[in-house]
C-alpha cells in the first residue's frame, strides 16, 4: 500500500544549449553519495553533428553534483569516447563504489548505424570520480546496464546485466568475480556466456516484453532490491515502459523473493510523454533517503527526473503474505442468494452500506431468475454479522427507463450507492430497461422513513446523458461551491459534474469533468469507475475505485481528493489494495471481479462491502490512518 510521488522540480535535468555536449538530452542518471554531495552522472547527448562522415547525435557521461539530489549544478562532461570499442558514443552510466574505488559502466557503441554487435558493455575506474584512471571493454557479446553489487557476496564481487538487449530476447543475469581483474578478462566472459542459462534471473514476463537492468542494485534488510525496466509488448507500435521491482536474496542474488504486482511507474506527466522518444520513463539509479526510496529515471530519452516513495511498504507489497491493504473479515460470503426467495434467487451482490441509527445498513443488489435486478436489504449491528434481511425488496423498477422491455435479458436497478445530506439518504443506481445505455438514477427518502423501514421513496429520475452508456454514479457527501456534485462514469473513466439541484437538469449539458483515468500499462489500465461515495478526512476525502486490466481482473484502489476541490486528485494507490483471491471471488456469474458499491467507518476501521464474481456479498477491512498515511506520506 503505497503511493509514488514525483518531485515537484522535475524534470531535474534537462540540456542546457549553451553546452555543446548536453545541448540536446540529458537524461538516464546514476546518482552515488559521497560525503555530504551527491554527484549524478547521466547521459549527455549533442545535436546531431558530422563524425567520421556520418551525421549523428554523439552520447558522453555528463557528471553534476548537489547537496540534496534533486537541485544539480557543476555540470562538466566527464567520460568522453576514447578507445575504437567506445568509439561513436558511451550512454547510461550506472556507477558503484567498491574497494575505495568507483566502478563506471555504460553502454559503449563501437559501430554506425547502431547494431547489436556493435552495442557492448564499457568501464571506466576512477579513484576520486574528478579523473579516469582505466578503461576496460567488458563484454565480447551485445550486453547492456551493467552494475556491481556496492559488496562482496559470499566472497565474490558480483555484477548483474542485461545480455542480448538488442538481439532478444534480452536476458537479465547475474556474474560472480574471484578477483577485480576478471571482470574484464574476455576468456571469462567468453565461458560466462556459453553457460548464460544458468546465470539467468527467471523474472516472470512474456515472450512479447523486455526486460533491462535499472538501478545498481541496493541493499536492504529483506534482500538486494533491484529497480528494473520492463516493457510490454515490446515488438510492437504500443510499447509500454514501466518500471518494476524485484528483491533478490542477500547471499544468493540468482535467488528472486519478492516482486512487485507490476509497474509502479509509467509515463503519465507531459515530460514523460513528449520529447524524443515519446513515453518513456526508464529507471537508472537509485537512493534511501532516510524511509524513502527515490528513483532516477530518464524521461522520454530527453531529461532526467526522480520520484520517491516509501521503501518499507514497497518492501512489503513484494510479498503476497505481507502485502498491505483490504483483509476480509468471515470465513464465507456475508449474504448468498436465498433459492427460495424468487427476487434474489440467482444472485445477490455490488451492496451499498450507510451507517445510521448504531446500525450498518446494506442495500444489495438482488438478481431473479429472470435477470431483473430488485435492492435487498439486511441490517447489521457490528458490521459483520447479519442480524436481519428483508423478506422483500425494498426498491424494485418503477420507470420506462429501468423496467424490462427484452424478455430473458437484464434489466432493472442494479449497484446502488448511498450519500448521506442533511436528513435525507440519496440512492444513485444504474438503471437499465435491457434496450436503452445504461444510466445513472437518483431518488431519495428521508433518514427517518429510512430507519422505520417505510420504505417509500422518491420517484428516480435520470441523472446521466441520454443515449450514453453512464454507470457508476454517486452524490458527494456535501455541497461543492453551493451545487450539488455527481461522479458517473464515462467511457472508462470517472467523471463529475455539478447540478444546481439533485435531479441534474444540466444531465444532457455534462462537461464530464475528468477525475481518473486507467493507467496505461497497470493494474487499472483498461478502465476505472467510481466504487464507495467519497468518505471525509481532515485530510481529504478517500475515493474508492476499481479498476481493470488486460487480464480482465476488477482490482479495488484508492485516491485522495482535495476537501474543498474534489476535482483536485491529490494523490492515487500506485499499488492495488484489494483483488480477487478466494474461490467465490474468481468464479461466479462474472468470475475476478471484487466490486464494492458501500463502506461505512466504525472508529479507524473501513468496512468495505463489495459483490464477488457478480454472486455474493462480502465485507473487508482496512485501517483508515494507514491508508490516509500511505497517500499524504
Amino acid at each position: 500500500m503505497f503511493v509514488v510521488k514525483r518531485s515537484a522540480h522535475n524534470p531535474i535535468l534537462t540540456p542546457i544549449k549553451e553546452h555543446s555536449f548536453e545541448n540536446f538530452s540529458t537524461f538516464n542518471g546514476c546518482p552515488i553519495e559521497v560525503g555530504k554531495e551527491i554527484f549524478l552522472l547521466y547521459r549527455a547527448q549533442s545535436l546531431p553533428e558530422t563524425f567520421e562522415n556520418n551525421r549523428l547525435s554523439l552520447s558522453v557521461v555528463g557528471k553534476a553534483t548537489s547537496r540534496d539530489g534533486i537541485h544539480f549544478d557543476n555540470r562538466k562532461k566527464f567520460i568522453s569516447p576514447t578507445e575504437v570499442w567506445e568509439r561513436y558514443g558511451l550512454e547510461d552510466p550506472r556507477v558503484t563504489k567498491i574497494d575505495n574505488k568507483f566502478f563506471i559502466f555504460y553502454t559503449a557503441l563501437s559501430t554506425f548505424p547502431f547494431t547489436g554487435d556493435g552495442i557492448k558493455v564499457g568501464l571506466a575506474i576512477s579513484n576520486d570520480l574528478k579523473t579516469i584512471s582505466e578503461k576496460h571493454l567488458i563484454t565480447p557479446f551485445n550486453a547492456k546496464a551493467m552494475s556491481l553489487f556496492p559488496q562482496k557476496i559470499k566472497g565474490k564481487y558480483v555484477a548483474i546485466l542485461a545480455v542480448n538487449t538488442d538481439k532478444p530476447p534480452a536476458k537479465i543475469a547475474i556474474a560472480e568475480f574471484s578477483k577485480i581483474e576478471d571482470i574484464w578478462d574476455e576468456k571469462y566472459w567468453n565461458k560466462w556466456y556459453k553457460e548464460l542459462d544458468k546465470n539467468v534471473l527467471q523474472i516472470p514476463k512474456s515472450d512479447s516484453d523486455q526486460v533491462e537492468v535499472g538501478a545498481p542494485p541496493i541493499k536492504t534488510k529483506d534482500g538486494w532490491l533491484l529497480v528494473y525496466s520492463h516493457i510490454n509488448n515490446y515488438f510492437s507500435h504500443d510499447k509500454i515502459f514501466g518500471v518494476q521491482a524485484l528483491l533478490l536474496d542477500s547471499n544468493n542474488p540468482k535467488k528472486i523473493i519478492g516482486k512487485t504486482s507490476g509497474p509502479f511507474l509509467i509515463p503519465e506527466e507531459s515530460y514523460e510523454k513528449y520529447g524524443q522518444a515519446p513515453n518513456i520513463v526508464f529507471p537508472s539509479g537509485a537512493l534511501i533517503k532516510e524511509d524513502k526510496l527515490r528513483i532516477y529515471y530518464g524521461a522520454t530519452d530527453t531529461t532526467s527526473a526522480t520520484a520517491e516513495l516509501p521503501l518499507d511498504s514497497l518492501l512489503l507489497s513484494m510479498n503476497s503474505k505481507t502485502r498491505e491493504g483490504f483483509k476480509r473479515l468471515t470465513p464465507g460470503p456475508l449474504l448468498i442468494p436465498r433459492p427460495g426467495v424468487n427476487w434474489e434467487a440467482k444472485a445477490v451482490f455490488n451492496p451499498a452500506a450507510i451507517l445510521s441509527g448504531g446500525k450498518v445498513h446494506i442495500l444489495y443488489r438482488a438478481m431473479s431468475k429472470d435477470n431483473t435486478s430488485v435492492v435487498g436489504y439486511a441490517q447489521s449491528q457490528n458490521g459483520t454479522d447479519i442480524i436481519w434481511r428483508s423478506e422483500d425488496p425494498i426498491y424494485i423498477p418503477r420507470e420506462s427507463f429501468e423496467e424490462k422491455l427484452v424478455s430473458g435479458g437484464n434489466s432493472g436497478c442494479e449497484d446502488p450507492r448511498l450519500t448521506k445530506i442533511g436528513d435525507v439518504i440519496y440512492m444513485c443506481y444504474t438503471a437499465f430497461n435491457g434496450v436503452a445505455p445504461p444510466a445513472v438514477a437518483i431518488t431519495s427518502i428521508l433518514e427517518r422513513d429510512f430507519l422505520k423501514k417505510n420504505w417509500n421513496w422518491k420517484r428516480p429520475v435520470l441523472v446521466t446523458r441520454d443515449g450514453v452508456d453512464d454507470k457508476d454514479g454517486c452524490l458527494h457527501p456535501e455541497k461543492v461551491n453551493g451545487k450539488y456534485f455527481l461522479y458517473h462514469r464515462v467511457d472508462h473513466n470517472i467523471c463529475a459534474d455539478f447540478g444546481e439541484t439533485t435531479e441534474f437538469r444540466e444531465r444532457n449539458n455534462f462537461r464530464n469533468i475528468l477525475i481518473l483515468s486507467p493507467r496505461k500499462g497497470m493494474w487499472d489500465s483498461q478502465k476505472v469507475g467510481l466504487s464507495i461515495p467519497p468518505i471525509k478526512t481532515p485530510k481529504g476525502w478517500i475515493l474508492f475505485y476499481h479498476g481493470i486490466a488486460n487480464d480482465g481482473v476488477y482490482r479495488v484502489g484508492a485516491a485522495l481528493l482535495h476537501l474543498k476541490d474534489p476535482t483536485n486528485v491529490l494523490a492515487r494507490t500506485t499499488d492495488f489494495l484489494f483483488e480477487p483471491v478466494l474461490s467465490y471471488e474468481k468464479s461466479g456469474q462474472v468470475g475476478n471481479v471484487v466490486f464494492p458499491c458501500g463502506a461505512v467507518v466504525k472508529g479507524d476501521t473501513i468496512f468495505m462491502y463489495y459483490g464477488a464474481a457478480d454472486s455474493v456479498v462480502d465485507v473487508a477491512s482496512i485501517s483508515l490512518s494507514k491508508l490516509l498515511k500511505s497517500l499524504t506520506e
